[in-house]
Parts: C-alpha cells; sequence; structure tokens
C-alpha cells in the first residue's frame, strides 16, 4: 500500500531498518529497541521510531525533540491503543513531527486517525487508495474534540460555544 496523507497518495522518504542489517543513511524509521543506535548516528539524516501497541508513549519524552516521525501500529481493528497514543504525542507530549499508522489500520477509521493526530497513513492491507479517499471524504461532522485545532461541530458543543 502507498504512503496516504490527508487522503492523498504522497512520497515516503522514509526507510524502515531491517532487524540485524545496519542502519541505512538517509530519513530511517527504527523499531524502539534500535532507537538508541539511531540516535547514536552522526550527521543530520531524520529519525523515526515504530512503536508497539503495549507501548507507553512517555518512554520516547527524552528522544523526541530529535524525532521527526513516531510510527503507531494497529495490530487489528479492535486495538485503538494507537489512537491513544497519537493523541498523548500531540496533546500531553506537544509532538509536531509526523505520526504515521502502521500496521492493519481500516479505512472506516480514517477520520479518526486525522482527528487523534495521526498524519500519513502506511497499511499492509491491500485495500484501493479510492477507498481511503472515500473515507476521509465521508465524514464532515464530528462531535469529539480534534487535536486538528478546529472548533467543535456537535451540535450539542454549538450551543456551548456560541
Amino acid at each position: 500500500m502507498p504512503l496516504l496523507e490527508n487522503g492523498r497518495i504522497a512520497e515516503d522518504r522514509w526507510v524502515e531498518a531491517v532487524d540485524g542489517a545496519p542502519l541505512p543513511d538517509g530519513a530511517v524509521i527504527v523499531p524502539f529497541a534500535r532507537l538508541e543506535e539511531g540516535l547514536a548516528r552522526t550527521g543530520t539524516a531524520p529519525l523515526g521510531v515504530a512503536i508497539e501497541p503495549d507501548m507507553a508513549v512517555e518512554q520516547l519524552r527524552v528522544a523526541l525533540p530529535r524525532l521527526g516521525l513516531v510510527a503507531v501500529t494497529f495490530g487489528s481493528f479492535r486495538d485503538g491503543r494507537a489512537f491513544t497514543q497519537a493523541r498523548a504525542l500531540r496533546e500531553h507530549l506537544s509532538f509536531d513531527g509526523e505520526i504515521r499508522a502502521m500496521g492493519k489500520p481500516l479505512p472506516d477509521q480514517y477520520e479518526f486517525m486525522l482527528r487523534c493526530g495521526i498524519t500519513t497513513v502506511k497499511t499492509e492491507r491491500p485495500e484501493d487508495v479510492a477507498v481511503w479517499q472515500q473515507a476521509h471524504e465521508m465524514f464532515s461532522v464530528a462531535y469529539q474534540p480534534s487535536t486538528l485545532h478546529e472548533r467543535p461541530q456537535g451540535l450539542g458543543l454549538r450551543r456551548f460555544l456560541s
């Protein structure tokens, strides 16, 4: 599946590190277990880290200023921990870099991913890109607060904010 950003195909400048192989040059995503190795690299190449759903994002607090990307993993459609991780990165740790959804997210989760602070999606699932684009354009009203810094559009909240 290609990389999606705002419902459209985007160029992926990041390379995922392969277990047991030396880290490649350029923008690289390392697993959390290899984060220290990535941080020890010399040069100015961007560094990203892939985290598992059971990891507390607070463990990244010290490294976040040096990271350009954090990849959260959707293990299955029933596992919503990646949503929580994305919101915590944006709201509690003030991370302003790319948050990438990886693994097996579903297109119907796309708008909620964006509202939680996820900026790009690279899924293992073979869906057509048009399905993701349609999911992105399907909903225009949301009730829950968002990391997108928009005014809530829910009918009940409108009354209190007007």
